[in-house]
């Protein structure tokens, strides 16, 4: 099963976009992220909607953060996104009369929606600069 990773790429995107001199490209960040330019422009306006990002036209045009990194949180990029779940597995209802595949989903739904609370919780008291600082405190050298 495929990992989704768009909010860890896009949350590399708006890093990034904090630390350009100005608008960036839907084909830069495309080149960046190694995808198409639509796949990008689709995605970033998802966050164009929340207020995070900002789109300009034209020569010297492209996409650029409309609040600090301060200002938003994991949550709301998660939300921004539209995911719909934090976990790829989940509950099946191929058999919904069997008591086995009754019982299965029963212990899994409490343990699962639990982790996936706590999980959400978390995300809201992440911001972005926090990330940008990375683990030692200091700003991540995206250079490199």
């Amino acid at each position: 099963m495929r990992k989704d990773s768009r909010l860890s790429r896009v949350l590399h995107v708006l890093i990034h976009l904090n630390r350009s001199d100005g608008p960036v490209t839907s084909e830069t960040l495309a080149n960046m992220l190694a995808t198409n330019p639509v796949v990008v422009r689709r995605t970033m306006a998802l966050l164009r909607t929340q207020g995070y990002v900002q789109s300009s036209k034209g020569h010297n045009g492209g996409w650029a953060l409309t609040k600090p990194l301060a200002d938003i949180s994991l949550l709301d990029i998660h939300n921004a996104l539209s995911e719909s779940s934090i976990f790829t597995i989940g509950l099946t209802d191929e058999h919904n009369n069997c008591p086995i595949e009754i019982a299965v989903n029963e212990a899994l739904k409490d343990v699962m929606n639990e982790a996936e609370n706590l999980m959400l919780k978390r995300f809201g008291e992440i911001t972005l600069d926090k990330l940008e600082q990375g683990s030692t405190g200091h700003p991540v050298n995206l250079r490199s």
